[in-house]
C-alpha cells in the first residue's frame, strides 16, 4: 500500500516538473522574442530593428514638418561654433569623445583623451574594419544630419548657443569610414543612404531623431524615403538621449 501511494505522489510530482518545464520553456520562447525586438543592432546611435507593427522612429517620421528646402545662403561650418567644442565639459574634445565611443581596441596619447588609435570593427555604412591611426585617419567622424542640411532645414533661424549643440551633439555623430562620409556629403535620406543596407533602419531612425528633438523640417521626398526605409523595419525603435539643445553660454559662433 505504501509503495504503491509513493509510486502514485512520484507520478504527481513528475507531472507536476514536467508541467513546469513546460512552463519555463513558454515563459523563455516568450521573453527571448521580446529580448530580441528591444535590443539594438548597432552600438552607435539608433537602435535595432524590432518585430510588430508602430514603431517609434515611423511615428516620429510621421510626425516632422515638411517644408521645401531653404537656401542655402549663408552658411558657413563657423556659424556652427568651433569644430568639436567640449561642451559636456569633460575636457576632451567632442571628436575624441566619440572616437572612444565607436572605435574598438583603443589607444590614447597622453591621457585617456587623445585617442591615438582604434578600429572601426566594422564601419556601420560600409560593413568592413576600418583602423584608425591619429594623424593618417581614415575614419571620420559623421553629422547624421548634415550642418548644411540642417542650415537649410530650420538651423538658419536659430541662436548661436542651439547650433552649436546640434553640432557636438553625440546623437548626431558616428565615426565612419572617411570615403563613404565624403560620398554622403551634405545629403539627406533622399539623396543618400549607407551602402550597408542592413544598417539603414539605424541610420534613419537616428535622423529623424535628431530632426525631432531640435525641431528641423524635412522635405516631401525625404519624408517619403525615411518612411520607405522605415517600412522595412516596422518595430524600429528611436534613439534618445545626447546633450542638452543649447550649448553653455561660453561658446561663440561667427
Amino acid at each position: 500500500m505504501r509503495r504503491r501511494q509513493r509510486e502514485s505522489v512520484g507520478a504527481d510530482v513528475a507531472r507536476l516538473r514536467g508541467g513546469a518545464a513546460i512552463a519555463v520553456v513558454v515563459i523563455f520562447a516568450v521573453a527571448g522574442c521580446k529580448d530580441l525586438q528591444d535590443k539594438g543592432t548597432s552600438g552607435a546611435p539608433g537602435a535595432g530593428a524590432g518585430g510588430g507593427g508602430g514603431g517609434a522612429a515611423m511615428t516620429a517620421a510621421d510626425s516632422l514638418t515638411v517644408k521645401g528646402r531653404a537656401p542655402k545662403t549663408g552658411y558657413t561650418r563657423a556659424k556652427f561654433g568651433s569644430a568639436w567644442a567640449d561642451t559636456d565639459s569633460n575636457s576632451c574634445d567632442t571628436r575624441d569623445d566619440i572616437l572612444k565611443r565607436d572605435l574598438k581596441h583603443v589607444k590614447f596619447t597622453g591621457g585617456d583623451c587623445k585617442v591615438s588609435y582604434g578600429v572601426l570593427d566594422p564601419d556601420p555604412y560600409s560593413d568592413k574594419d576600418v583602423t584608425y591611426r591619429r594623424g593618417r585617419s581614415l575614419v571620420d567622424i559623421d553629422h547624421l544630419v548634415a550642418l548644411s542640411d540642417a542650415w537649410q532645414k530650420g538651423a538658419k533661424y536659430w541662436d548661436a548657443g542651439k547650433r552649436i549643440a546640434l553640432a557636438n551633439d553625440p546623437l548626431n555623430l558616428l565615426a565612419v569610414d572617411a570615403s563613404a562620409n565624403r560620398g554622403k556629403g551634405d545629403g539627406d535620406t533622399a539623396t543618400w543612404l549607407p551602402s550597408n543596407k542592413s544598417y539603414r533602419c539605424t541610420y534613419v531612425a537616428a535622423q529623424v531623431a535628431v530632426k525631432k528633438k531640435y525641431g528641423l523640417w524635412v522635405t516631401a521626398a525625404e519624408k517619403a524615403a525615411m518612411k520607405k526605409v522605415l517600412a522595412t523595419c516596422p518595430g524600429q525603435k528611436l534613439p534618445t538621449g545626447g546633450n542638452p539643445t543649447k550649448a553653455p553660454s561660453r561658446f561663440t559662433a561667427r
